[in-house]
């Protein structure tokens, strides 16, 4: 399976996905501490999320998947969302916690 498809099936499999620097307990760049914050602040419980460090092919893949030039990239239910800039403004507007809870 090449990366594409890798990041595709992990993006479609999992309802929330964070890719970012580090872990959710240790993140590894204030981006990413922002978007898993955030994520705990709208009541995610738990999310998939990719440490992007551990693997250089999944940091350049993503970047291309979502033709999104930065990291951490938000999913929800297979959907690009956005970095930590854009989840917080849905966090402040309160549209990310709707996103979230629609089912």
């Amino acid at each position: 399976m090449d990366v594409q498809q890798i990041i595709h099936e992990q993006v479609t499999t999992h309802p929330v996905v964070l890719y970012m620097k580090g872990t959710p307990a240790m993140p590894r760049c204030g981006f990413s501490s922002l978007a898993a914050q955030i994520l705990n602040a709208c009541g995610v419980k738990e999310f998939f999320s990719v440490d992007v460090l551990a693997d250089e092919a999944i940091r350049q893949g993503i970047k291309e998947y979502a033709n999104w030039p930065t990291i951490p990239q938000l999913y929800i239910k297979g959907e690009f969302v956005g970095g930590s800039d854009i989840m917080r403004e849905m966090y402040e507007s309160g549209e990310l916690k709707q996103m979230l809870a629609a089912d």
